[in-house]
C-alpha cells in the first residue's frame, strides 16, 4: 500500500464516499449530494470495512481533499519533459493560474509578489500520466467480493482505489467499462480524491460473450428481463442492432465520453473464450453510427484477428488489447489509422490469480504480447499505453511497473510519450462528449495543469514511475496540490 507521508505542503489520506446504483439514476442525483456531503462518518465507516479486505488501510487517515491554492503557484529551478520532446529544457518557470498552465517561459518570472513559489531543485517536471483502459469499480477489490457484496461496498472501495490512482502519478483514467459516473462527479466536485475519468459506462456485449456473468439460471433472456450486473451497471446485453443503439444510447445520456463493446470472449468471464466473436459486424457498425450520431467513438475489446478485422470493417476506431493479431491485421489498422489501446502483459505477476479455462486463456495473451508490439512497431500502429489491472488492490500498485515494461520494445522517452501526449490524443476523440477539452499530457500554456516532480530523471530510468512514493516529490492536478514532500 502507498504511505501517507506529512509533507512541506500536505499529502491526503483515504477520502471515502457511497455511490448507488448506476441503474437507479435519478436515486442516485437525489442521494449524491447528501450521502457525500456527511464524508467524515463515510470515510470512518469505509476504513473500518475495507481494512477487512485491503490490507493496511486502516493505518491511513482521511484528509479532505485539497482546494485550490488561494494565489498563483510558480514553478521554477525545473528540467521539464513536457509529454512530447525527446530531450528535457533547462532554463523555465511555470505559473499556474487556476486549473491551468498560464505561463510557461525562459528566464526568471517577472514578479513573485503575491505568489506560492516553489523551488524544484533541478528536479525533473512532466505531464501526469495517463491510463487508457482502467477499471475504477475493478482495480481495488476480488472479483468473488466485487460479485457477491453490496454495491455501495465496491463504490466505497473504489473512492479509496481513486486516490491511490492520483498518488501514483496518473492524473487522468479511461475507465473501459462500469457504473463510474457518480465517482466521476464525485471527484470533478472536490468532494474525494482521484484521476479525471473518462467513463465507457456499461461494458456492451453479448449473451455469451466476455462480460456476461449471468448464472445459468438466469437464462433464458426474455420480456426485458435484465441481470444483476446489468442493473449495476457494469455490462449491457445486446443480441440485434436495435437493442445495441438502445444500449449505447443509455449510457450517453448517462454522461459517457466514449462506448466500449466486446468483439471477442475473454480472460476473466467463465465461458467465453479468446476466440469466440460476438457482435456481427452490422451490430457493430450501429454502435459506431449511434456513438458517431452523440460526437464520439466507440472500443472494442478484441484479441484475436477474425474480431478486429470485422470491428475494423464496421469503422471502429479503437481496438483493445489485441495481443493475438497477426501481420495482415496489423497492416490494415496501420492503413486504416485506428488506435491500438493494449497493455504489456509479460507474466503473472501483472494479473490476479486466475484459475481454470481462464488461466489457459492469459497464458495465450502473455504468449502474444511480444509479438503484438512488434507488428505494432512494425507497420506503424498509433498506440496507446493501459494497464487493465484488475481484482487486487496490491496489483493495483503496478501500474508505474506496467508504464516500465513498455521498455522492451521501446526507448524510455517514446513510453513516456505514449503515457501522455499520445494517450491524450486517443482521449480527445471523443469530441463532443469530451468532458475536460483543454490540453491534457503536455505540459504547455493553456493545458491543464497536470504536474509531477521526479526525484531522478524518467527519460533515463523510467523504473523511477514504478516507486512513486519516493520519487516523485509533487503531484499536482487541475492545480490543486495533492502532494508536496519538498520544504517550500
Amino acid at each position: 500500500m502507498p504511505s501517507r507521508k506529512s509533507s512541506g505542503n500536505r499529502t491526503i489520506g483515504p477520502s471515502y464516499s457511497c455511490f448507488c446504483d448506476k441503474a437507479k439514476a435519478q436515486y442516485a442525483n437525489r442521494r449524491i449530494s447528501a450521502d457525500l456531503s456527511r464524508r467524515g462518518f463515510v470515510a470512518g465507516m469505509a476504513a473500518s470495512m475495507l481494512s477487512l479486505v485491503i490490507p493496511g488501510l486502516s493505518e491511513a487517515q482521511s484528509v479532505t481533499p485539497p482546494a485550490a491554492p488561494a494565489k498563483p503557484v510558480i514553478f521554477t529551478n525545473f528540467r521539464l519533459f513536457d509529454g512530447k520532446s525527446a530531450a528535457l529544457r533547462d532554463g523555465l518557470y511555470m505559473v499556474i493560474d487556476g486549473d491551468s498552465i498560464g505561463q510557461l517561459r525562459q528566464g526568471q518570472p517577472p514578479s513573485t509578489d503575491n505568489s506560492t513559489v516553489i523551488d524544484c531543485r533541478g528536479m525533473v517536471m512532466m505531464p501526469g500520466l495517463i491510463d487508457m483502459h482502467w477499471h475504477s469499480l475493478l482495480a481495488a477489490l476480488p472479483i468473488a467480493t466485487i460479485l457477491q457484496a453490496d454495491m455501495a461496498f465496491v463504490h466505497l472501495a473504489a473512492s479509496a482505489e481513486a486516490e491511490r490512482t492520483l498518488l501514483r502519478g496518473f492524473t487522468t483514467v479511461r475507465d473501459a467499462g462500469g457504473p463510474v459516473f457518480a465517482l466521476q462527479q464525485a471527484i470533478d466536485a472536490g468532494l474525494i480524491s482521484g484521476p479525471r475519468i473518462y467513463p465507457s459506462g456499461a461494458m456492451i456485449t453479448t449473451t455469451g460473450g466476455h462480460g456476461d456473468f449471468r448464472a445459468l439460471s438466469e437464462f433464458p433472456r426474455s420480456g426485458g428481463q435484465i441481470s444483476v450486473t446489468e442493473r449495476e451497471g457494469a455490462t449491457a446485453i445486446a443480441d440485434s442492432e436495435d437493442e445495441v443503439r438502445m444500449r449505447v444510447r443509455e449510457q450517453f445520456v448517462q454522461r459517457a465520453s466514449q462506448i466500449k463493446m466486446v468483439g471477442s470472449g475473454g480472460v476473466s468471464t467463465p465461458r467465453s473464450p479468446l476466440d469466440m466473436l460476438t457482435f456481427t459486424e452490422q451490430q457493430l457498425r450501429a454502435g459506431v453510427e449511434t456513438a458517431r450520431d452523440w460526437g464520439t467513438y466507440v472500443l472494442v475489446h478484441a484479441y484475436t484477428p477474425e474480431a478486429i478485422q470485422r470491428s475494423l470493417a464496421a469503422g471502429v476506431q479503437c481496438i483493445e488489447h489485441a495481443h493475438l493479431m497477426d501481420d495482415k491485421t496489423a497492416e490494415m489498422m496501420a492503413k486504416n489509422g485506428t488506435w491500438l489501446s493494449t497493455q504489456p502483459f509479460v507474466s503473472e505477476e501483472d494479473v490476479a490469480p486466475i484459475t481454470g479455462p481462464g488461466r489457459a486463456r492469459m497464458e495465450q495473451v502473455f504468449a502474444g504480447t511480444d509479438n503484438m508490439y512488434r507488428l505494432a512497431r512494425k507497420h506503424g500502429i498509433k498506440t496507446a499505453f493501459g494497464t487493465d489491472l484488475i481484482f487486487s488492490a496490491a496489483l493495483a500498485t503496478r501500474q508505474g511497473v506496467m508504464l516500465n515494461h513498455l521498455t522492451r520494445w521501446y526507448s524510455t522517452g517514446e513510453a513516456l510519450r505514449m503515457a501522455t501526449s499520445a494517450n491524450a490524443q486517443l482521449l480527445a476523440l471523443s469530441g463532443l462528449r469530451n468532458p475536460y477539452p483543454r490540453k491534457l499530457g503536455v505540459l504547455e500554456e493553456g493545458a491543464y495543469a497536470d504536474v509531477l516532480l521526479v526525484n531522478g530523471n524518467p527519460l533515463d530510468n523510467l523504473e523511477l514511475i514504478a516507486n512513486p512514493d519516493q520519487n516523485l516529490r509533487v503531484i499536482m492536478k487541475d492545480g490543486k496540490i495533492y502532494k508536496n514532500t519538498l520544504q517550500v
